[in-house]
């Protein structure tokens, strides 16, 4: 956990949507509950998260038999006017440890998790 000093109110540095997205690239077939409890919010808010990323357009949900499956599109550009330089696919690599063998910073999403880019970013 980050370090903290006495009196510190509990905090980070990323919010629970981007928790979401992290915790459903590293698990794209990650049940509600375990979102929940991985991030540390209810059930509820997991479920409303996804809904406003996927009516953004950040998420896809595609059905698997009684599953979800989640893919992240991430050729989209970050949402807030200070981070709007940057994509999805940046803030995942910044957070994810590099794929095994490689080296030097984050290598960006592990093979075979629920990652897509953009129709926008397969262009460039």
């Amino acid at each position: 956990m980050a370090p903290r000093g006495s009196g510190s109110s509990e905090w980070t540095f990323l919010t629970n949507h981007a928790h979401v997205l992290l915790y459903l690239v590293r698990n794209p077939e990650a049940r509600i509950r375990d979102i929940a409890q991985a991030v540390g919010i209810t059930e509820r808010a997991v479920q409303r998260i996804i809904a406003e990323m996927a009516e953004a357009g950040y998420l896809e949900r595609r059905r698997q038999g009684r599953q979800n499956r989640y893919r992240i599109r991430t050729g989209l550009p970050l949402r807030h006017p200070v981070e709007q330089h940057r994509r999805v696919r940046d803030l995942i690599a910044l957070i994810e440890e590099p794929a095994p063998g490689r080296r030097g910073s984050a290598a960006g999403p592990r093979a075979g998790a629920g990652v897509s880019r953009s129709a926008s970013a397969r262009k460039k």
